[in-house]
């Protein structure tokens, strides 16, 4: 064995360190526990929305903004985070699950019942990409949103 060989991380810690950033992640958020959800990321980490709805963010970057479009989160959303699965992936710092969430709008008293598939690339440990597929019509009608604009979801979440 080399020098080199003993320096690199095992795969198997990495792939545990990712996972258990994306736990933390679950947890941190179903907690309202946002300062927390912000370190998960590194610096420049970025929170992508592939699905999102007009007038919505299709990226959030950097901990500043994380912070400022996360911090509402927990004033408007009462959530629990079941039924996690993770895909095993040849990169052991990438991580992919499906899981769900069971929860409620506080405004509306509206159930919040999504079903999310994450895309989540991990440096060190570290949130640096978060793709994040969920449906956005979950969101407005728990909120009694439903508008073509989707000010709804950006109040509740906060800005970019």
């Amino acid at each position: 064995m080399t020098e080199t060989d003993t320096a690199r991380p095992d795969v198997e810690d990495v792939r545990s360190a990712a996972r258990q950033a994306f736990r933390n992640h679950l947890d941190f958020l179903s907690s309202g526990r946002i300062p927390e959800w912000v370190d998960l990321f590194t610096e420049d980490g970025v929170l992508e929305f592939p699905y999102g709805p007009e007038g919505y963010p299709s990226k959030v970057s950097g901990k500043a903004g994380l912070r400022a479009y996360m911090d509402k989160f927990p004033d408007n959303f009462r959530v629990d985070f079941i039924d996690l699965r993770f895909h095993d992936t040849v990169e052991p710092s990438l991580v992919i699950a499906e899981f769900r969430s069971q929860g409620i709008a506080l405004a509306t008293g509206r159930p919040y019942e999504q079903t999310y598939i994450s895309v989540v690339e991990t440096k060190n440990g570290k949130i640096s990409r978060y793709v994040d597929f969920w449906n956005p019509l979950v969101a407005e009608k728990a909120l009694g949103a439903g508008q073509p604009d989707s000010s709804g979801i950006v109040t509740a979440f906060g800005s970019e």
